[in-house]
């Protein structure tokens, strides 16, 4: 497997994912009850953005910038600029894990799964004196079986495979949720996705509607036209029993974070259900 998510690090698309799961992980906190981070294509955890390219300055680059109206983006900036300086380096960019690591309390605990071992064993190092977290090398798909139900009887399931075949990569993300919602049909299950090719995703989404009866969330940011040829017009994330209220947010933050991000070109945002309550 040739994709590594550090080739594509602090991009618009990573903004877009990152801010949605600092809000996912931040409604599960709201209860004191613990709750298990389970994550299928981790990563390395963090990334050195000194020598950013193109698509990091389009993104981190740019969200740096400026304030915020929105929390969920001033929480973002401010997990952002700690992680920083604690680090002691202005252009350390955070992967979902180390998200995850800084917002997890002494009751949570993360699992997750890395499947090129050179980017395992760096995430290994990251993570080894947080207790709370344990690194597998494994393919995330294939460990959901064992992860799921958790003993801590809710969770959220963080799904971002690489999309180097994207047509197969929806089928493959539609089959894990259906056959992670019968182990644990509670669960929070967010599935990030690129748009590429808007017929492409606009038939997943119709299969998933097909499979999965489940209230189902998808929120659309988009730097270009959806049907352009660029090799990344936008981004998605499928979120699957999506807490309370975080609709009615991202129809708030998303044209916010849309506006900071703007590439001059006609972009735009998109909150919508997908599947209606079971």
């Amino acid at each position: 497997m040739k994709y590594r998510h550090t080739f594509h690090a602090g991009n618009f698309a990573d903004i877009h994912k990152h801010v949605t799961l600092l809000a996912l992980l931040a409604a599960l906190k709201r209860k004191e009850k613990g709750f298990a981070y389970f994550e299928t294509h981790a990563g390395r955890g963090a990334y050195d953005l000194s020598h950013q390219s193109a698509e990091a300055a389009g993104g981190s680059g740019r969200f740096s910038a400026g304030e915020y109206r929105a929390d969920e983006l001033r929480n973002f900036a401010a997990l952002l600029a700690d992680v920083r300086a604690s680090r002691n380096q202005a252009r350390a960019y955070p992967g979902s894990p180390l998200i995850a690591a800084h917002e997890l309390r002494p009751q949570d605990r993360g699992v997750l799964s890395e499947i090129i071992p050179a980017e395992a064993r760096l995430l290994e190092r990251e993570l080894a004196a947080n207790p709370r977290m344990r690194v597998e090398r494994a393919d995330g798909f294939e460990r959901l079986r064992a992860w799921l139900p958790p003993t801590e009887r809710r969770g959220l399931i963080f799904i971002d495979p690489p999309y180097e075949e994207s047509g197969a990569d929806f089928e493959r993300v539609t089959a894990a949720i259906v056959a992670a919602l019968q182990r644990f049909s509670t669960g929070i299950y967010a599935a990030w996705y690129p748009i590429k090719d808007e017929r492409e995703v606009r038939a997943w989404h119709e299969g998933f509607a097909r499979a999965v009866t489940f209230e189902t969330l998808v929120s659309e940011l988009w730097l270009y036209p959806r049907d352009s040829k660029v090799a990344l017009n936008g981004s998605g994330m499928l979120i699957v029993n999506p807490p309370y209220q975080l609709a009615e947010r991202m129809q708030v933050w998303l044209p916010q974070l849309q506006t900071r991000l703007d590439a001059g070109h006609p972009g735009g945002t998109n909150v919508t259900t997908l599947t209606g309550p079971a």
